[in-house]
């Protein structure tokens, strides 16, 4: 440490390109060490003051060169923590980080898309070699704080169109709910109904334009009374599911956005004394590890969740070796697993 507190290694020597500490400090009207503890997300710097600093080494392109000093983490981002869908995602991070002898540092936004006030100073100070940000949103601003502390970014599952080449990772949701829906409709089901997530999500969007496509190329018009946007989890679908079947034409398939809203039309269809798939087909999304003993096992599209954490992990190892990634979108293959949930329906629609 110099006298003043700020890492030597970011002094007013240590160059990129032509823009120094001592540069910004004096284009922010600051001094070197109030420069050093934004770039390094200490505190003690007031927030007007932090955030003309930051629009000075924004735009001038600002970044660490100290990449030596980076801790052996990889920053995982979640918006929540609370399904099996994460579990499967850290699996295959942690693979990765293994092999490279690195920690996983585990943050949740709580249910919230964009990490809260004070989320970059924490990783900046925490300097992880990178981050992955799961289902989350993270502001223009923040990115680029990142990206002034060397810090690179991928994301997973974007909740919207990464800025400029940020990386990112994803699966093929409109093509495995194409698949999922034809699937129905090859059995003979014509009332088929579709339990969506909230479409911010654009995962979600991707599969219920894939149920639309699927529906529409059979000729099979979509009731809209059959479509119910709901949360993504067991209770919320439930209930969606239990007001579908108190319609008086009721579905006889229904196809879930995920493996839980799936499991939900379990549970209604139990309550109303359903048999499945005799009286109600069910197909879901994920294929996380309950759908194979779920009662009867469940028709589900099977999402790559494992290896999407691996690639994502993987991606940013290259990324912080200054590597470019081959692809800058990635998208993985999605595969239908039929199980015991489907059948033909018991009465023949009529056509």
């Amino acid at each position: 440490m110099t006298a003043t507190g700020a890492p030597a290694s970011v002094g007013d020597g240590r160059r990129r390109g032509k823009v120094t500490v001592a540069t910004i400090a004096r284009l922010a009207g600051v001094s070197a060490p109030t420069v050093s503890r934004v770039i390094n997300g200490q505190a003690g710097v007031a927030l007007s003051t932090r955030r003309r600093v930051e629009a000075v080494l924004h735009e001038h392109g600002y970044q660490r060169g100290d990449a030596a000093a980076q801790a052996p983490l990889i920053e995982l981002v979640f918006h929540a923590l609370d399904s099996l869908w994460a579990l499967e995602i850290i699996q295959g991070v942690e693979e990765v980080a293994r092999d490279q002898r690195l920690g996983v540092v585990l943050t949740t936004m709580q249910g919230r898309l964009t990490p809260g006030a004070g989320w970059t100073e924490q990783v900046l100070s925490r300097r992880p070699m990178g981050v992955i940000a799961v289902l989350s949103d993270l502001t223009a601003h923040q990115q680029a704080q990142l990206a002034t502390g060397s810090i690179p970014l991928v994301t997973l599952d974007p909740t919207g169109e990464p800025l400029h080449d940020t990386p990112s990772v994803g699966a093929a949701n409109y093509s495995g709910a194409l698949v999922a829906t034809r699937h129905l409709l090859d059995l003979g089901h014509r009332r088929i109904g579709m339990l969506c997530g909230n479409l911010k999500w654009p995962f979600c969007r991707a599969r219920l334009d894939g149920f639309r496509a699927a529906m529409d190329q059979a000729g099979v018009p979509v009731d809209p009374d059959l479509v119910r946007v709901g949360p993504l989890y067991v209770e919320g679908a439930a209930r969606e599911t239990t007001a579908l079947l108190r319609l008086p034409e009721p579905p006889t398939a229904l196809f879930a956005t995920n493996d839980l809203q799936a499991h939900g039309v379990y549970e209604a269809a139990r309550l109303a004394g359903l048999r499945i798939p005799d009286d109600l087909s069910v197909v879901g999304f994920d294929d996380l590890p309950f759908t194979r003993w779920a009662g009867p096992p469940m028709t589900t599209v099977r999402q790559p969740l494992k290896r999407m954490g691996t690639t994502a992990a993987a991606m940013l190892v290259a990324l912080a070796s200054g590597q470019s990634p081959r692809e800058r979108r990635v998208e993985l293959t999605t595969d239908l697993v039929v199980r015991e949930s489907t059948a033909p329906p018991r009465t023949p629609p009529k056509i």
